[in-house]
C-alpha cells in the first residue's frame, strides 16, 4: 500500500509502483469518480492517443501498404510479397 499527500492544490503524485502496474504515463487521461467513499482513477483512452501512436508506427516504417488488390494484401501478411509503388500519373 502507498501513501500520499494531498498538497496545497489538492494535487497528488501517483506512486512510481503504481503507475507501472496500470501503465500510467505523462499525458494519459484519468477519469476520476467516488464509489463507496473512495476516489477511484480510471485511465481512459481516446482516439486522439490511436491516431498518434498509428502514426508514429508510419515514422518508423512498421506498417505495410497501400495495396492495390485483396491478393498483394493477403500475399503481404503471408510475407510472400511486398506491394508495388505505382506513381500517379
Amino acid at each position: 500500500m502507498s501513501i500520499v499527500i494531498v498538497k496545497n492544490k489538492y494535487q497528488v503524485v501517483i506512486p512510481q509502483g503504481v503507475r507501472e502496474q496500470i501503465g500510467v504515463a505523462v499525458g494519459d487521461i484519468l477519469e476520476a469518480k467516488v464509489e463507496r467513499g473512495r476516489i477511484v482513477l480510471t485511465p481512459k483512452s481516446l482516439v486522439d492517443r490511436a491516431i498518434a501512436e498509428g502514426l508514429e508506427d508510419v515514422r518508423k516504417g512498421r506498417v505495410r501498404g497501400p495495396f492495390h488488390t485483396a491478393d498483394e494484401m493477403i500475399g503481404s501478411f503471408k510475407g510472400r510479397k511486398r506491394p508495388t509503388i505505382r506513381k500517379a500519373s
